[in-house]
């Protein structure tokens, strides 16, 4: 997995997966009695041509076969997305581990599925974007709907906008995506306003809650309770596919989110709450974005394979010595010595009613105003 590695300095690098796998490992994550950890082969052109064009796909493979002559025009050899030799097959093996997720789903031989090197929400259907070149989350939730599943809810959690996932399933009233990011106004690709709300067969299937810069754990939680529960109840999913994006951190080097990776793990113990209410426990979580690849990744995704897992590791965990020092030792840094970082995640209940001269309160009414009434909802109360 970690052959998807767009070059030194690149922010997207390969080493938030190794440490994160390590991390996992020490914590005794994949030795629990039932759970598997898989190796996903590579998808195929044709699983690839479920969410992105034949063209684009071939275009993929002749940057990958020579960087020398890049594609800008699809998004390949651009400063985010620069070329490089065996891209495809990279890209292709972390789409991969979510058709693998996606396939132990439907077979029943997994309830729950991770695929943390995934989560690659900007590849839109014949273009790479932000990093990502083939949208395996977007793959995820094609395969269960091409496997019998007839409603999928898309929790994306990312600081940015989930917007190549969105626009995949933008007129498809069987996929309910819901995003919440940093506003478009402050951080890439700009998108993700309330009144994206999808296409003419599918109006109130896009949720989109663009928070301001800053926003803190608790008013995030706020937001996420305000808005996600009431949508995933109302549109009744069979499968949930979530993105679990970790630069939403106050760390993080990219973006103007304030949360902790104990907010961060009260997101992934929500959505897996959702999923037991409403899904028989049917769930696939992929990673995503996360830049602060020390301190913040490796902690914020082994505490979501410990909520897939459902053995969910407790913040005052002590991070295993072995692991820091390993860090420090190839690193030079000093690691957290635990799994939280100590703060208060009490966020409020909207039921205590909305407060017109919070930004964060006015972003969550938009939402609720532009797609509560589409779902039977009330904006006001429900």
């Amino acid at each position: 997995m970690a052959a998807y590695n767009f070059g030194p300095g690149h922010p997207m690098a390969p080493e938030r997966l190794e440490l994160t796998a390590r991390l996992a490992a020490a914590l005794g994550l994949f030795e629990q009695e039932h759970v598997t950890v898989e190796a996903p082969e590579p998808a195929t052109d044709a699983e690839l041509h479920a969410v992105h064009s034949e063209d684009y796909v071939a275009a993929v493979r002749r940057v990958s076969e020579d960087p020398t002559t890049p594609d800008e025009s699809r998004g390949l050899g651009t400063e985010d997305d620069p070329a490089f030799a065996g891209m495809h097959e990279a890209s292709a093996r972390l789409a991969g581990g979510s058709l693998l997720a996606a396939h132990a789903v439907l077979s029943g031989s997994a309830l729950r599925a991770v695929n943390f090197s995934g989560g690659m929400h900007h590849a839109a259907r014949d273009r790479a974007s932000g990093f990502c070149i083939y949208n395996d989350a977007a793959l995820a939730v094609q395969r269960l709907l091409d496997g019998g599943v007839g409603r999928v809810a898309y929790i994306d959690v990312d600081a940015h906008h989930g917007d190549g996932t969105q626009n995949i399933f933008w007129n498809d009233p069987r996929v309910l995506t819901i995003s919440l990011h940093e506003s478009g106004l402050s951080l890439f690709p700009g998108t993700g306003f309330a009144n994206e709300i999808g296409g003419p067969d599918a109006q109130g299937t896009a949720v989109n809650v663009a928070l301001p810069a800053w926003t803190e754990d608790a008013a995030w939680l706020r937001a996420f309770h305000a808005v996600v529960p009431q949508l995933v109840g109302a549109f009744q999913p069979e499968v949930i596919v979530s993105q679990h994006g970790c630069d939403s951190h106050r760390l993080d080097p990219l973006t103007h989110l304030n949360l902790s990776v104990d907010g961060q793990r009260e997101a992934a113990a929500a959505v897996a709450g959702l999923a037991s209410r409403y899904c028989g426990n049917r769930w696939i979580a992929t990673g995503g974005g996360g830049y602060e690849v020390t301190g913040v990744v490796p902690r914020a995704w082994s505490h979501l394979i410990g909520m897939v897992a459902q053995r969910p590791v407790p913040v005052s965990t002590p991070v295993p010595e072995a692991w820091r020092s390993y860090v420090r030792e190839h690193y030079g840094v000093t690691a957290p010595e635990l799994m939280g970082d100590g703060v208060d995640t009490w966020w409020r209940s909207w039921e205590v009613g909305y407060d017109p001269n919070d930004a964060v309160d006015r972003s969550i009414m938009a939402t609720r105003k532009e797609v509560f009434p589409l779902h039977g909802l009330d904006p006001w109360f429900d």
